[in-house]
C-alpha cells in the first residue's frame, strides 16, 4: 500500500504547480496563440519556442510576441536563428546572412559580433527575447550529418574567438544568448534528433577541444547553455549529457562556472525521448540540474499535464527535489524578469525585420572570400560557359535545418526580376533525389551541380560520378560542409543561406 501511494503524484499545491510550469517551454501549432496555451502563459509557464511554420511575417509574429506578453509578462519567447542554414525568421525565403563556417572563415570577429547584433535587432523588433545561438559546437567530422556549417570551423581557437564575439553581439542588442550543445557535438556523424550519438572523449580530450569554446561563451557573459542529447561514455555511461549530473552539474556548472539558465535541447528528440518518453525525459533533466525544458515543436496541453504529473511524481517519490525544481524555476524567472526589465532601457542595434529585397552587394561580394575553388573549378569559371544546365541535388534537409530554400534558388525565388536570378531561373533544370537518382540521359553541354554534403549522400555521389563520366564539363557546387579531398565539391560555399545564393550567382559570372 505504500509503494502504491508513493507512486501516485499529491495533487500539486499551486507553488509547486507555478514552479513546474516556469521550467517548461513547449512548441505549438499555428500562427496564432492558442487558448490552452494563453491559459497556461497565465498560470505561470515559463515560456514558448517558436519555429518557422509558427511564422507568416514580421506583424504576425509581433502579435503573436505581443498576445504572449499579454498573458505572462514574464514569459521567455526563444526562437533558432543562427544566422545561416538555421533560419526561422526567413524561414519563407532563406536567410539574409552567411553563416556561422563562413564568417570562422573570413575570420573577422568584428563582423561575426556585427552579423550578431543585426540579428539581435530583428528577434528584438519581433519580441523574441532569446536565441538558441550561437552554435559553438566544433566541426571535427565532416560527415556530421546535423552541424556541419552551423559550427564556426574545425579550431577551437576560431570557434571560441567567434561564438565569444556573436555572444556579445546578441546580447548588445538586448536578446539572451545560448551557446550549443554542450559538451559539444561536432565529433559524431550521427544526428541526434533521429537517435543518441556517442561521443567516446574524455574529460581531458574534451577540455582540450570541445570545451574551449563553451568556456569562452561562459567568460563572454552568456545567459543560457543549451545541453545536448549525446552519451559520453568516459564521463557518464549511463544517461546522455542531458540527463547527467556529471556533465551538467560537474563540468557546466563546476568546471566552468556557469550560473545561468541551462536550457535542455528538445525533449521530443530521439536522443532524448525516444526510449523513454518525454514526461520521463522532463524528470531526468530536472535532476541532472537543468532548468529550462525545451519540449519540441507541436507540443498539446495533454502532453504538457503528463510532463506534470510526471515531475509531481518523481519529486513524490524521492527521485527529485522539491528545491532543485523550484532551483530551475527561479533562475528562469529571474531571467524573464531582467529581460523584461532590459526591454524598457536604451539598447543598441534596436531595429526590425529584414526585408527579403535588402541583401547587400556589397556584403555577398565579401563572402566570396571564404569559398575555397579547386584547379578545376577555376578552369571551369576561365572557359566562360555562358550556357548550361543545372543539377540540383535535393537531400533530405535535416530537422534543425527544415525546409527553408537554400542557396541560389532562394535568391532566384526572393529576388525574381534580378537579372542573375531571372538567367539562372531559365535555364534548364534537372531535380535529383535520393529516389530518383541520375537522369538517364546526361544533359548536353556543361553543367552545373549544386547540392549540400555532397560526399555523405550515395545518390549524389553516383549522379556526380555518371555525369562526369559522359565528358560534359560538370562544375560541382557543395553549399554544405565538404569532405576534405574536395571530390564532390569544385567550389565550396560553406552555407547555404540566401546571401551565399546570390555570392555564387555572382561568382558564376554574367548571365548565370
Amino acid at each position: 500500500m505504500t509503494g502504491t501511494a508513493a507512486a501516485e503524484p499529491r495533487l500539486l499545491d499551486p507553488a509547486l504547480a507555478h514552479r513546474i510550469a516556469a521550467t517548461l517551454l513547449p512548441g505549438f501549432v499555428g500562427t496564432t496563440l492558442p487558448d490552452w496555451l494563453e491559459r497556461r502563459l497565465r498560470d505561470g509557464l515559463g515560456g514558448v519556442c517558436l519555429f518557422g511554420p509558427n511564422i507568416v511575417s514580421a506583424a504576425q509574429l509581433r502579435a503573436l510576441t505581443d498576445a504572449i506578453y499579454a498573458a505572462n509578462p514574464d514569459a521567455i519567447v526563444a526562437i533558432d536563428e543562427e544566422g545561416g542554414d538555421v533560419t526561422r525568421l526567413h524561414y519563407a525565403t532563406g536567410s539574409p546572412y552567411p553563416g556561422n563556417a563562413v564568417l570562422g572563415r573570413l575570420a573577422d570577429t568584428g563582423r561575426t559580433e556585427e552579423v550578431a547584433r543585426r540579428v539581435g535587432a530583428e528577434l528584438r523588433a519581433v519580441g523574441v527575447n532569446l536565441d538558441f545561438a550561437p552554435d559553438v559546437d566544433i566541426n571535427s567530422n565532416p560527415d556530421n550529418p546535423v552541424i556541419g556549417v552551423r559550427s564556426f570551423g574545425t579550431s577551437p581557437t576560431v570557434v571560441a574567438e567567434h561564438g565569444a564575439a556573436w555572444v556579445r553581439g546578441l546580447q548588445a542588442a538586448g536578446v539572451a544568448a545560448c551557446a550549443k550543445h554542450f559538451p559539444g557535438h561536432g565529433d559524431t556523424d550521427q544526428d541526434s534528433h533521429l537517435e543518441l550519438p556517442v561521443v567516446d572523449r574524455s574529460a581531458a580530450e574534451l577540455r582540450d577541444r570541445e570545451l574551449v569554446p563553451f568556456r569562452a561563451a561562459v567568460e563572454a557573459g552568456t545567459r543560457t547553455v543549451m545541453t545536448s542529447h549525446i552519451l559520453l561514455p568516459q564521463l557518464d555511461a549511463a544517461q546522455p549529457a542531458t540527463f547527467s549530473t556529471p556533465v551538467v552539474d560537474g563540468l557546466l556548472r563546476g568546471e566552468l562556472g556557469f550560473d545561468g539558465v541551462v536550457v535542455t535541447d528538445a525533449l521530443d528528440m530521439h536522443g532524448a525521448s525516444g526510449e523513454r518518453g518525454i514526461p520521463e525525459a522532463a524528470v531526468l533533466a530536472l535532476a541532472a540540474g537543468c532548468d529550462l525544458l525545451c519540449l519540441g515543436t507541436e507540443n498539446t496541453d495533454e502532453q504538457l499535464a503528463a510532463i506534470e504529473r510526471a515531475v509531481a511524481a518523481a519529486i513524490g517519490q524521492g527521485r527529485l527535489s522539491a528545491d532543485r525544481v523550484a532551483q530551475a524555476a527561479g533562475r528562469v524567472l529571474r531571467l524573464a524578469t531582467d529581460l523584461r526589465a532590459e526591454d524598457g532601457e536604451a539598447v543598441s542595434g534596436a531595429g526590425s525585420v529584414v526585408d527579403p529585397a535588402d541583401l547587400d552587394p556589397a556584403e555577398a561580394a565579401a563572402v566570396v572570400a571564404a569559398f575555397d575553388l579547386t584547379d578545376g573549378a577555376r578552369r571551369w569559371r576561365e572557359a566562360g560557359h555562358r550556357d548550361y544546365t543545372v543539377v540540383r541535388l535535393e537531400t533530405v534537409a535535416n530537422i534543425a535545418v527544415g525546409t527553408a530554400p537554400w542557396g541560389p534558388f532562394a535568391e532566384a525565388a526572393a529576388e525574381p526580376d534580378a537579372s542573375a536570378s531571372v538567367a539562372f531561373s531559365s535555364r534548364p533544370t534537372v531535380v535529383l533525389a535520393e529516389d530518383d537518382p541520375a537522369p538517364s540521359t546526361p544533359p548536353a553541354g556543361a553543367i552545373v551541380v549544386i547540392g549540400k554534403d555532397n560526399h555523405r549522400h550515395a545518390f549524389a555521389r553516383a549522379a556526380i560520378d555518371r555525369l562526369r563520366a559522359s565528358g560534359a564539363d560538370v562544375l560541382v557546387v557543395d553549399m554544405g560542409w565538404p569532405a576534405d579531398d574536395r571530390r564532390y565539391a569544385d567550389i565550396a560555399t560553406y552555407g547555404a543561406s540566401r546571401l551565399l545564393g546570390r555570392a555564387l550567382l555572382d561568382l558564376l559570372g554574367p548571365g548565370s
